[in-house]
């Protein structure tokens, strides 16, 4: 596992179905000693030719993608570890269809393995920003398609001119210029309680919190030293600039533009997620090391295709659970 430094390396090795077995066993469990996920008994023998464990207490198989986001996954542990692969080192995001291409999968598969491993890419540090001292950057972006690209029944359902504007998500981030660690997360609108509601949950009270001149940032001066850059006249007042959130935000849209196209704004908060995770191990960090960094977070983490979907207690012909 220490070899690996390409994608080549990674295919060779996890060829293996038992290398992947213990490669996830080793990240998710302390030593790589298995612990049952259903009654979490550390009592049990392996069944060498099911490659499976069989736990001594609640009497139960239990594989190593139990409990994690490949539960339930008929598809080789081979092909999830590559696609991980590919998610957490293409810079600029990587297509469902070329995930498919590359692993061997339908594109639909793809698109849905894809979205369970963004799960797992999701932030779970909870350490304020700003507590070492160093400035927070707070702004917010728009994501959305231009009307002027859009289908004439698609304006006619957003109830938009060719020149009008289309109502897009609002994204919401912060930058500790210190760690250089970034946070977004989609919200429901760019309104004063919501911005600074997240601001308070997320940065120490008494830092430094640099944005722009926007009405939603007024008052945070009662709890922080707020500065704030005035965008009509200038974009940088000595220390005072949202110059690095912004490049987040360059290299996120480059993403959603340039690779995945469209994103539904159901499944944005999952591809903000996906360039979060991307942009905070890109210094030092290495191809191997972001991937094991991911490994180490896929368990307790569960997306089904209904949850997916939307379907969530629809039948399988689609109409309503108990009808």
């Amino acid at each position: 596992m220490d070899d690996l430094k390409t994608l080549s390396d990674a295919i060779r090795y996890f060829a293996d179905e038992q290398a992947c077995i213990d490669t996830i066993a080793a990240m998710r469990w302390p030593g790589g000693k298995a612990i049952c996920p259903r009654c979490n008994s550390g009592r049990h023998y392996w069944l060498a030719k099911q490659r499976r464990w069989k736990c001594a207490g609640c009497k139960k198989q239990f594989t190593v993608k139990l409990g994690t986001i490949f539960e339930d996954s008929p598809i080789k542990l081979d092909k999830w570890l590559t696609a991980i692969w590919l998610i957490a080192n293409s810079r600029n995001g990587v297509s469902s269809y070329e995930i498919g291409r590359s692993v061997g999968v339908t594109q639909k598969s793809a698109w849905f393995m894809m979205h369970r491993i963004r799960l797992a890419l999701a932030n779970d540090s909870w350490e304020k920003l700003g507590s070492d001292g160093s400035p927070v950057e707070a702004d917010e972006a728009y994501i959305g398609g231009k009307p002027k690209n859009m289908h004439a029944s698609r304006r006619l359902k957003l109830k938009i001119g060719m020149n009008g504007y289309a109502e897009k998500a609002t994204v919401f981030g912060m930058l500790d210029r210190g760690t250089r660690e970034v946070r977004a997360k989609v919200v429901p609108n760019a309104k004063r309680e919501t911005l600074q509601k997240e601001i308070l949950a997320q940065v120490g009270f008494g830092s430094t919190i640099y944005t722009d001149a926007a009405t939603a940032y007024d008052h945070l001066k009662q709890k922080f030293v707020h500065d704030t850059v005035t965008h009509i006249n200038e974009y940088v007042n000595g220390q005072v600039h949202t110059q690095g959130i912004e490049n987040f935000w360059s290299l996120l849209k480059r993403g959603l533009n340039g690779t995945y196209v469209a994103v539904e704004p159901f499944h944005l908060s999952r591809s903000v997620d996906e360039q979060v995770f991307r942009f905070n191990n890109r210094i030092g960090v290495t191809d191997r090391m972001r991937f094991e960094r991911v490994l180490q977070k896929i368990a307790g983490k569960r997306l089904t295709y209904a949850e997916l979907t939307g379907k969530v207690g629809e039948t399988p012909c689609g109409a309503p659970a108990g009808c």
